[in-house]
């Protein structure tokens, strides 16, 4: 049958100077890999014309029956129940470990080796010693290379760094941040992997602290002394086989203070006993002109104070709502007011690291770079020997 007057068939062909494709292998299907594959799907629709078009080549998991389901679920062409098989696949450019944090460091040097460029979940290592041989390796490889701290992309974010970069705040006196959930507080709570330091390498601080640090590192500058406090409140948590009680060796809460080399000072709480709060990521940056407040359950907004605004009788914080055309990739969005989410953020960390690949420019400063990673394991590690000898701790990295 004809086509109907006026319809223009679509032919599929490839256009000259359409986006190259890059090939993706993931590793891993629960949280991470589904809020990543959603990422890879929208992207080449929204941030339009797209740098790059993701192809979903393979995921791997060690459950057959759960990552065939996934593969099934996100659209990949095929999966893999060993992830060392997957990387020999030539079709795959692009690694992406979504795994737990055990899994971060042999993959991503294996993936290294094979010429892949590598995108990996935070916290880059379970200690500043395994994040080094996974910055090392990618520095030998020459491969491109990210850590998943995907709040470095909300536009909100991204719009506080460019007021702090155009000196409009002034000097900066203090950071203060804090991450707060509740999801384990009650003592019957299986002792999952993030409970276990061999698997995690650390409880609240690495899930949710590492998230703060490398905030306080995008927005403030590189810490100069920290000291730090843990606690773990359930030492004993049910094993998920039923089989009686397992040690939680791992912090459930952590506060840390910081001293910055530029002089600002910080302070940083890390908690999964929060009762009430759900994913309650905030900061407060005080300048000398000016004070900047971010929350994450409200990511689209701003809230802004000028220390010197006239007339001073209506002085106080300004909600800005950060949806306009001319916000950090709100013209890949929608109008004015129509906000964005969560996810959104894997949305523009994607774009950016495969404009990283395709046009071999850095992934840094905006992004983080496995020495980003790298550094942030550092002060983590720097915390934890603070809170065993009650010390302040200098922090230093190797060349």
């Amino acid at each position: 049958m004809a086509d109907e007057v006026g319809f223009t068939r679509m032919t599929g062909a490839r256009a000259e100077g359409d986006a190259p494709e890059l090939g993706i292998g993931m590793l891993g299907y629960a949280f991470m890999g589904k809020a990543h594959s959603n990422a890879f799907k929208k992207l080449p629709y929204m941030m339009y014309p797209p740098v790059a078009k993701p192809r979903l080549v393979a995921i791997a998991g060690r459950n057959e029956a759960a990552v065939a389901e996934a593969a099934k679920r996100y659209g990949y062409e095929g999966y893999y129940t060993d992830w060392r098989e997957m990387l020999g696949n030539d079709a795959i450019d692009v690694f992406d470990n979504g795994g737990p944090n055990d899994a971060h460091a042999e993959p991503c040097i294996v993936a290294a080796q094979a010429g892949k460029h590598i995108f990996c979940e935070k916290p880059l290592a379970r200690s500043a010693e395994e994040a080094k041989q996974m910055l090392d390796a990618v520095n030998k490889a020459g491969v491109k290379n990210m850590v998943a701290f995907n709040y470095r992309f909300v536009p909100a974010i991204v719009q506080a760094r460019q007021l702090i970069e155009s000196g409009k705040l002034g000097r900066i006196y203090h950071f203060r941040g804090v991450y707060l959930q509740e999801w384990i507080m009650d003592p019957n709570f299986e002792r999952v992997w993030r409970l276990q330091k061999r698997i995690a390498g650390s409880g609240a601080l690495g899930d949710l602290g590492s998230h703060v640090v490398d905030l306080a590192r995008f927005l403030i500058g590189e810490p100069a002394k920290v000291m730090g406090m843990t606690k773990t409140f359930i030492t004993e948590r049910p094993l998920p086989d039923g089989s009686g009680m397992g040690t939680v060796d791992v912090d459930d809460a952590v506060t840390m203070l910081l001293e910055f080399e530029n002089g600002a000072m910080g302070t940083i709480e890390a908690t999964r006993f929060a009762g009430g709060r759900k994913n309650h990521h905030a900061i407060e940056i005080n300048g000398e002109h000016g004070t900047i407040v971010f929350n994450l359950e409200r990511l689209n907004e701003l809230n802004v104070y000028w220390n010197d605004e006239e007339p001073k009788e209506t002085r106080g914080f300004h909600n800005v709502l950060v949806t306009e055309a001319y916000h950090p990739y709100w013209e890949n969005w929608w109008p004015h007011g129509h906000i964005i989410g969560w996810e959104h953020s894997f949305v523009h960390e994607f774009h950016h690291f495969f404009n990283a690949i395709v046009n071999d420019v850095d992934v840094a400063p905006y992004g983080a770079t496995f020495l980003d990673g790298y550094r942030n394991a550092v002060i983590c590690d720097a915390i934890v020997e603070s809170a065993a000898s009650g010390r302040i701790v200098d922090i230093q990295y190797e060349a």
